[in-house]
């Protein structure tokens, strides 16, 4: 297991910019609005020949009603649970406050090294003399950081590094399915994710819009290892006026692109919405595996035919991904939920898939004396053959005469033969056409 690094402190002393620092990429949303980072947010780094996952979360409140912050404050502490070291960040331009204070305590309490960080020490040259005052936390030594300009961070890091564990050297490469949980605000995404961990891993309330990043859940059972990746659901663009809203919507774009597999929530109470078909259609576009999982079927009044005439509803909005199983679960139940571990693994092995040259001129040869293909003015398509060149998509290339006559509702028909033949179930399939030099008839 990595050794893990856990940014806390209260809310608004730059933990994010000093991740984003950290980790060398904008991955956690930076905003100047207190609460802005609400989940667990995780990314891999290096320093010094070590490999390490840092942690960022949302701040501290020591005492609060407000519910959210209440739910950051619990997740905080989840991270300092796990954390092989906690990085506490404080402020130098407020000084030590009463907050930091109980945070501190809060720390010493956990019993896990810390690491004290007082950022916004953005001045080089003389050192700041407010930053003995934060001696009193009886943390030792605080490292002086700038996250804006990166002083102090390469301190920062030498000091959580001398509390980590040796290196066992075994820390293999990953063979995780990853899969990405999308879909709207509000459909259970974050309800499925802590019905499969057990835990209160990720923030769930009734308000629409509580998870703003991606996390990153490992999780290992009898099926395989699994990183579930829960993302910020995706509302329509008009109502994306928020500054922060853009960047979770974008996030929830690029954690599609990074999974292997993709579990398209929908609500049964809802039916398929039009943001439904557009979250599918990301994932469609982007080639990724796809299971469509029907959440909140418990609160549905069934018949004999539910089942069958929700399932014809999602084939039908959802009608250019037909290829994807659907499923009907219930996250706040744990009905059929264990079912899509199978579905994960097929849906996965059907994308990498790989089919010899032999294998799909058979089917090609069989198609095109079932199915002439088109001609348009006298000239007829010949289709030489065809080779796979990719999986997770299976790509396709087909060879012929004369590209412009390849009409798509021919190369439809072949994709059908393709699927009928070898599956390819759960994944889109990528068929690029190519002409053969143009001197042949």
């Amino acid at each position: 297991m990595k050794p893990m690094i856990a940014i806390v402190g209260r809310p608004n002393v730059g933990k994010s910019m000093l991740f984003n620092r950290l980790a060398g990429q904008r991955l956690s949303i930076v905003e100047d609005t207190p609460g802005v980072t609400r989940d667990r947010l995780y990314a891999q780094c290096e320093w010094n020949g070590r490999t390490f996952t840092i942690v960022d979360t949302g701040g501290i409140e020591p005492d609060t009603d407000n519910e959210i912050l209440l739910f950051m404050r619990e997740q905080a502490e989840i991270a300092i649970q796990n954390a092989t070291v906690t990085v506490f960040v404080c402020d130098i331009k407020t000084g030590m406050t009463a907050s930091d204070q109980d945070v501190a305590t809060m720390l010493l309490k956990s019993g896990k090294p810390v690491v004290l960080a007082v950022n916004k020490m953005d001045a080089t040259g003389l050192t700041n003399p407010d930053i003995y005052e934060f001696y009193n936390l009886g943390l030792g030594d605080p490292v002086a950081v700038s996250a804006i300009h990166g002083h102090g961070t390469g301190d920062l890091l030498d000091a959580c590094l001398a509390y980590f564990p040796p290196e066992d050297g075994d820390e293999e490469e990953d063979d995780a399915v990853k899969v990405a949980i999308i879909g709207k605000p509000n459909v259970g995404k974050s309800s499925l994710v802590n019905r499969i961990l057990g835990e209160q891993r990720v923030i769930v309330s009734d308000v629409a819009g509580t998870t703003r990043d991606t996390v990153d859940s490992r999780f290992e059972n009898k099926n395989g290892k699994y990183v579930f990746i829960d993302t910020a659901g995706m509302r329509k663009k008009s109502k994306v006026d928020d500054r922060i809203e853009k960047f979770s919507v974008l996030r929830a774009t690029m954690a599609i692109e990074r999974s292997d597999v993709c579990l398209i929530m929908i609500d049964a109470q809802e039916g398929v919405t039009e943001q439904d078909t557009k979250v599918a259609g990301i994932a469609h576009e982007a080639g990724k595996a796809c299971v469509i999982v029907v959440n909140k079927w418990d609160a549905i009044e069934k018949d004999d035919k539910t089942m069958d005439r929700m399932r014809e509803e999602v084939r039908r909005d959802l009608s250019y991904m037909t290829y994807a199983p659907v499923v009907f679960i219930s996250a706040l139940t744990g009905q059929r939920v264990d079912r899509l571990f199978e579905l994960i693994n097929f849906v996965n092995d059907q994308a990498s898939m790989r089919i010899t040259t032999g294998m799909l001129n058979s089917v090609l040869a069989d198609a095109t004396a079932r199915v002439q293909p088109p001609t348009d003015k006298g000239r007829r398509l010949k289709v030489y053959y065809m080779t796979q060149i990719g999986v997770k998509p299976p790509h396709f290339v087909c060879f012929c005469n004369d590209a412009k006559l390849f009409h798509f509702s021919y190369q439809r028909y072949l994709e059908n033969q393709i699927r009928n033949t070898f599956g390819l179930e759960g994944t889109p399939v990528r068929l690029t056409i190519r002409q053969k030099g143009d001197k042949e008839g």
